[in-house]
């Protein structure tokens, strides 16, 4: 089963740039992206990528035009859960639960904390309630697999220019710490794992042309617990995308009867 993750920096934005060219060439089983940018009432058929056997859920910031998560979905399910059931959070779109056989997927986009103090302080409070929903279900025996935009770049190899980012929102030491307690806590990067000195990159900075010179930041990650590693077969990232200032990530696990898939 072919997982894909994307953040998308708007739907409607992509739908004009060949999202359902490159969805169809990326040929997911669940494609996940992340920053939609609008709510259902909004979706034209265009978004809604039918025509290839999808089932579209949407879990929308109330603020328009910000946030928010989605599940394209072309194979059966156990259950599909929007949000996790905290306010604060649920209010801004950030989360999706999918759970199919001895599997919970996560399509999360985390908070930004560029924008001052509270945000960086909101951000790490998610951060940290969900580092107790990930173990609590590891600890239970589910396997876990966590994907989306994580807004944070674990170490130095992973941005181009870590020693003039390191007091900037996404590099901060405090922020690359929880990374390192996640790992701790019995989970794996596992495209560091299988890649472990390629410099490659998932986010450009628009502004300043980032791209075309490479100059970028690894935030968007399959983040594994231990006990799923066995069902992963592949993982990678997919620069040759474009359409939004990140490009798509993808994560194969093997289908079987022990596996529940």
């Amino acid at each position: 089963m072919k997982i894909v993750s994307w953040n998308v920096n708007g739907l409607r934005a992509i739908a004009r740039k060949g999202f359902r060219e490159s969805a169809a060439l990326l040929d997911a089983d669940i494609l996940l992206v992340q920053e939609t940018k609008m709510q259902e009432s909004q979706l034209e058929e265009e978004h809604y990528l039918r025509e290839m056997g999808y089932t579209l859920h949407m879990h929308s910031a109330l603020r328009k035009g910000y946030s928010g998560v989605a599940a394209y979905i072309r194979v059966p399910v156990d259950s599909i859960r929007l949000g996790i059931g905290i306010s604060d959070y649920d209010a801004e779109g950030r989360v999706i639960r999918i759970d199919k056989g001895e599997v919970t997927l996560f399509n999360i986009y985390f908070p930004n904390g560029g924008s001052g103090e509270e945000r960086l302080a909101y951000k790490m409070r998610f951060y940290e309630d969900l580092l107790l929903e990930f173990r609590s279900l590891r600890e239970s025996g589910r396997k876990v697999i966590i994907t989306g935009d994580f807004n944070v770049a674990h170490n130095e190899i992973d941005l181009k220019n870590p020693k003039s980012n390191e007091t900037t929102s996404g590099f901060l030491p405090i922020e690359r710490e929880w990374f390192t307690r996640l790992l701790a806590a019995g989970f794996r990067d596992v495209f560091r794992d299988r890649n472990s000195d390629t410099e490659i990159y998932t986010w450009w900075d628009q502004r300043f042309k980032a791209r075309d010179r490479n100059v970028g930041w690894r935030i968007d990650y399959f983040v594994v617990s231990d006990n799923a590693l066995d069902i992963v077969t592949d993982t990678g990232i997919h620069n040759e995308y474009f359409g939004s200032d990140h490009c798509p990530i993808s994560l194969v696990i093997a289908e079987g009867e022990k596996d529940g898939l």
